[in-house]
């Protein structure tokens, strides 16, 4: 007899995202957004020059996701914060991959040269991988 299992752990996409909606009240400053995409290898190393608005767009697709989540989970959510969540999106560049280095976040990769958006494009990216694979259901805002 075989025995079907749920994997325990979260793919790399979906611990990225988990970890990214899950920064909440924690993300308050330019400062922890650098810390938080440097730390999570999103950007490279050294200083990063993060704008107001780059800090606003980051925390603006923060709670876009947030809110998907609790909308497919049947909980309360922020229609508006989807909607600007999606322009954010839309706004970001991002290039498919036809052979990737192994790793799902290497699917999708930044087209884009500014850090910032680049860290969010790899957000993006595994936000797309876990709507993929259906993990995103696996996530806890």
């Amino acid at each position: 007899m075989v025995t079907m299992t749920t994997p325990t752990e979260l793919s790399s996409a979906a611990a990225l995202v988990q970890a990214f909606v899950s920064t909440g009240d924690d993300l308050t400053d330019r400062a922890e957004l650098a810390a938080f995409l440097r730390d999570r290898r999103l950007v490279t190393e050294g200083a990063i020059p993060i704008t107001l608005a780059d800090f606003e767009e980051a925390v603006s697709l923060r709670d876009a996701i947030a809110a998907a989540l609790h909308r497919a989970g049947g909980r309360s959510f922020d229609a508006d914060a989807i909607e600007r969540g999606q322009r954010i999106l839309e706004g970001l560049r991002v290039t498919v991959r036809l052979e990737p280095s192994g790793e799902p976040l290497q699917l999708l990769a930044p087209a884009v040269v500014d850090e910032v958006r680049r860290g969010l494009a790899r957000i993006a990216g595994a936000w797309a991988t876990v709507l993929a694979t259906g993990e995103w259901q696996r996530i806890r805002p």
